[in-house]
């Protein structure tokens, strides 16, 4: 009886423990985004790409949010973004200065302007926002502030971390519903996965009880080719132009998706019926239509590297991928 006592005891603790192994195995990451986060993937990697014909590949409204007066503020994390780094013969300052100068350009940028077609608060399925919906506006001077948080920074930074300098980030601009606050990891400190996984990301957290839209931005460079370096300008410009080609396509990509999809991890808002945003659909150019090629685009009076965006009113209302609407 003592016997089967014990074996009955040193088999309930043998349970536990292999049930404790199998939810540690079966928990998810806690460094890398979210699940329901929007992950832009490398180049070559799945997309999600909607593959069915015509108005079925369209984005559909899901009830979330979009940004009606869209802002972006940028978060420059890491210390080395004052003190100093050099990176394939750019430099923290030449990083920095391309950037700030994308964002500050892309307001008002006929770029952007397929982002004001979609809205919220109307019917969950719509394709087509009917008149007076509450939709985005593409004003110029969308660009809210520029932030360098000399916070120290691990090497491989957490989701966690990452929301805690979006955060920051709203603690030192102030609170904006409408603002994405997105967060530029600096050079060599990125989330792990980041070039074979993802190249950046947004989802949405909380700041005094308020949702916050928010993105992670790594350096692009860092992950290369996978992550745009050189994607639409084979050599490199005195100003970055081909360097940080990567950068601008995943930080206009991050924007874009933001604008009509601002809280996907409360409530999704435009998506197709496999998930896709309006940047997932033209991810490295291979969205369907004649503008679905990344290119340069003009923003006062510098060149961007920049990818097409879906438009559901393109070709017609089938949809399709555009640079200019």
């Amino acid at each position: 009886m003592r016997t089967r006592l014990l074996l009955s005891a040193l088999a309930a603790v043998v349970a536990t423990w292999a049930f404790s192994l199998g939810a540690s195995a079966a928990a998810p990451a806690t460094d890398g985004p979210s699940a329901s986060a929007k992950i832009f993937r490398p180049v070559g990697a799945p997309q999600r790409l909607a593959v069915a014909a015509n108005s079925a590949a369209n984005l559909n409204y899901n009830g979330g949010h979009v940004l009606t007066s869209p802002g972006i503020l940028l978060i420059f994390w890491g210390p080395t973004w004052s003190s100093g780094f050099s990176s394939g013969g750019f430099t923290n300052v030449q990083a920095e200065n391309y950037i700030s100068s994308f964002a500050g350009g892309v307001g008002g940028s006929s770029w952007l302007n397929s982002t004001t077609q979609y809205c919220q608060g109307v019917a969950t399925g719509t394709q087509f926002c009917p008149a007076g919906a509450q939709h985005p506006v593409n004003a110029a001077g969308q660009l809210k502030g520029t932030w360098i948080d000399t916070t120290s920074i691990p090497a491989h930074p957490s989701d966690s971390q990452v929301r805690a300098a979006a955060r920051r980030g709203a603690a030192h601009f102030g609170y904006n519903a409408n603002a994405l606050y997105m967060v530029l990891t600096s050079h060599g400190h990125s989330i792990r996965g980041f070039g074979t996984q993802f190249c950046a990301y947004h989802d949405n957290t909380t700041f005094n009880g308020l949702p916050l839209a928010y993105a992670n931005d790594p350096y692009a460079p860092d992950a290369g080719r996978s992550c745009g370096l050189n994607f639409v300008n084979g050599s490199n410009n005195s100003f970055g132009n081909g360097f940080f080609d990567g950068y601008s396509i995943t930080t206009g990509h991050e924007y874009a998706e933001a604008i009509s999809d601002a809280l996907p991890s409360q409530r999704l808002a435009w998506v197709d019926s496999q998930g896709a945003e309006n940047g997932d659909k033209c991810a490295w150019g291979r969205g369907p239509g004649p503008q679905s090629a990344s290119t340069n685009i003009s923003l006062g009076g510098r060149s961007f590297a920049v990818q097409s965006l879906w438009s559901n009113l393109a070709n017609g209302g089938a949809g399709g991928c555009v640079i200019s609407s």
